[in-house]
């Protein structure tokens, strides 16, 4: 596996860094650019949580345009160290080997960016208080509905209807394949 030639440089250096580690579950190409896209717009601090070996993180640095910060936390101490690797001697990115919980203190964020399927943090109530007035809620790894209710698996899809329907963001499912969606929530 080796990264597509039209990659930014620190994308196509975190795809040789989770090749090495043996790290194939990370952020696609598509939410990765969607990713670029939205950092651009963002000023402070931006946060992710499950790095995994930094894809999505590097897609977040490869949109950054001014000062800003983007903090990344990832629980199992193999995978952040390699994602710190990529970006050593970057004063924009920090890499931090912890559980999300415990970057808490340093919220709010101006972008946020998890997995879906990570259950202990995703849900509208768990981080809705870690974003800034303005600020982004990206979720990835969601498989496409155009139902309402939303149903995955044959089941409602809480989570997704819980995001959709919270008074205090403005949220949409955004195809960015045609099996993968992600949804955008800004904070009111």
């Amino acid at each position: 596996m080796s990264a597509p030639p039209d990659l930014p440089p620190i994308v196509s250096r975190a795809f040789d860094v989770s090749r090495r580690a043996g790290y194939v579950s990370f952020c696609r190409n598509e939410t990765g650019r969607l990713l670029a896209v939205l950092a651009a717009t963002r000023g402070g601090t931006m946060a992710e949580f499950g790095t995994g070996c930094g894809v999505g993180t590097a897609w977040l640095r490869s949109g950054l345009t001014g000062p800003a910060h983007i903090l990344t936390a990832e629980r199992d101490q193999a995978l952040a160290g390699a994602a710190a690797e990529i970006f050593e001697g970057d004063d924009q990115v920090e890499v931090v080997a912890a559980d999300w919980s415990t970057l808490r203190d340093r919220a709010p964020f101006s972008l946020l960016f998890l997995d879906a399927n990570a259950t202990d943090h995703a849900s509208v109530d768990a981080v809705a208080d870690l974003v800034e007035p303005g600020g982004v809620v990206v979720l990835d790894d969601i498989s496409p509905c155009e139902s309402w209710p939303p149903v995955t698996y044959g089941r409602v899809d809480g989570l997704r209807e819980g995001w959709l329907l919270d008074e205090r963001f403005a949220a949409a499912e955004v195809l960015v394949a045609s099996d993968s969606a992600a949804l955008l929530a800004t904070r009111r």
